[in-house]
C-alpha cells in the first residue's frame, strides 16, 4: 500500500512539474512576444496583429516564394536591427534549441539558393514574415505565424498548451556548405526514415512500400480538412525497436516546439503508436550523406507527416517539402474551438 501511495504521489508530482514547466514556457513566450511588439511603431503593429478569428490570415501560409504567394505581417528585411533581434528572440522562446536551429538552417539555405540563382530577389533569409493572430496572453489563445519560402510555422499558444500544427518545413538546397561544414536542414527526417525502412523485414517492407509513386504533398497548403486513408505498414505489426524508431522519426517534427510542449506532444504520439502507419513511395536506396529522393508518410490518430522530394527539374533529393499536421488539433482547435 505504501509503495502504491508513493508511486501515486510521485506521478502527481511529475504531472505538477510538467504543468509548471508548460506554464513557464507560456509566460516566457508572452514576454518575448510583447518585447517584440514594443519595438514596433503604430503602423507596423497594425500590420502585424490580426484578430484571432481572422480565417483568411490563419491560412495565409505556403511553401512558395513570397512573390508568388504574398504573406501578411512584417518581413525581416523591413525591420531595424533591434526589431530583428527581438523577432529572433521570440522564435527562440517558442521553439526548442534544435527547432530554432532547423529554422535558421532553412532560412540560410534560401540565402544559398539566392546566391546560386544569381541573386534572384525571390529568395533570401530576409524575406520571412512574422504576424500574430490575437494578443499574446497567458490565458487567452493566440497564434504566432512565421514563414516564407519553404517555411510556415503556425504556433498556437492556449494557456499551458503549445501546438505546432499545421507546420511546413522544406529545404532547397537540402545540402549546402556553411563555414566549411556540410549542413542538411532536414537530414534527420531523411536519415531516420531510411534507417526505419532498412530495419523492416521482407514482409514488412512489402506492406510499407507502396506500388504507386507519390511525388508531392497531399495535405500541403490549402488542404486543411482534407481526409486521406492510412496506407502502408501499421506500427502494431512492428517490433518494439521499430516502433521506437518510428517515434524518434516523428520527433523531428514534434520536437521543433519548446521542450515542454514537445514532451506533451510526444506523449500523445506514443499513446497512438499502435494505430500509426508508415508508407514509402520511391527509391529505397540513398547515397551516403545525401537526402532520400523517396516520398514517405506517417499517419496516426492525431498526426500526419509527409516528406516529399520535388521531382520537377534537377535532383529531387536536393529540394524537399515536408508537412506536419494533427487532424484533431490543427491551429489548436481542440483547445480554442477555432
Amino acid at each position: 500500500m505504501r509503495k502504491i501511495l508513493r508511486s501515486k504521489i510521485l506521478f502527481l508530482a511529475a504531472l505538477s512539474a510538467c504543468s509548471a514547466l508548460a506554464q513557464n514556457a507560456t509566460s516566457q513566450a508572452v514576454d518575448a512576444a510583447n518585447r517584440f511588439l514594443s519595438t514596433l511603431d503604430a503602423s507596423q503593429r497594425k500590420a502585424v496583429v490580426f484578430a484571432y478569428d481572422d480565417q483568411q490570415q490563419r491560412v495565409r501560409w505556403s511553401n512558395l516564394p513570397v512573390r508568388m504567394v504574398p504573406r501578411a505581417g512584417i518581413a525581416l528585411k523591413d525591420m531595424n536591427e533591434a526589431q530583428r533581434t527581438a523577432a529572433m528572440a521570440l522564435l527562440a522562446r517558442v521553439l526548442s534549441p534544435r527547432g530554432f536551429e532547423k529554422v535558421r538552417q532553412i532560412m540560410q539555405g534560401d540565402e544559398v539558393n539566392k546566391a546560386e540563382s544569381h541573386n534572384n530577389p525571390m529568395f533570401g533569409r530576409d524575406i520571412y514574415f512574422i504576424s500574430f493572430l490575437g494578443t499574446p496572453s497567458e490565458k487567452d489563445p493566440w497564434m504566432l505565424q512565421f514563414g516564407g519560402h519553404h517555411l510556415a510555422l503556425n504556433v498556437t499558444i492556449a494557456g499551458q498548451h503549445g501546438i505546432l500544427t499545421p507546420t511546413l518545413t522544406g529545404a532547397q538546397p537540402s545540402l549546402y556548405k556553411e563555414d566549411g561544414k556540410t549542413v542538411r536542414p532536414l537530414g534527420g527526417e531523411s536519415d531516420k526514415a531510411m534507417a526505419l525502412l532498412n530495419a523492416l523485414d521482407e514482409n514488412q517492407r512489402k506492406k510499407a512500400i507502396l506500388s504507386f509513386r507519390l511525388a508531392d504533398l497531399v495535405l500541403g497548403p490549402g488542404q486543411d480538412g482534407k481526409v486521406i486513408q492510412p496506407e502502408g505498414l501499421k506500427a502494431s505489426e512492428m517490433n518494439e525497436r521499430q516502433r521506437a524508431m518510428l517515434i524518434d522519426l516523428m520527433s523531428e517534427w514534434s520536437g521543433i516546439i519548446n521542450e515542454s510542449a514537445a514532451a506533451a506532444r510526444l506523449a500523445e504520439l506514443k499513446a497512438g503508436i499502435s494505430d500509426t502507419w508508415f508508407a514509402w513511395s520511391g527509391p529505397t536506396e540513398v547515397a551516403p550523406g545525401r537526402n532520400i529522393s523517396a516520398y514517405y508518410r506517417v499517419q496516426g490518430p492525431n498526426v500526419i507527416i509527409e516528406y516529399a522530394p520535388q521531382t520537377l527539374g534537377g535532383d529531387p533529393s536536393m529540394h524537399v517539402h515536408t508537412m506536419y499536421r494533427d487532424p484533431t488539433n490543427d491551429y489548436g482547435r481542440k483547445f480554442t474551438g477555432k
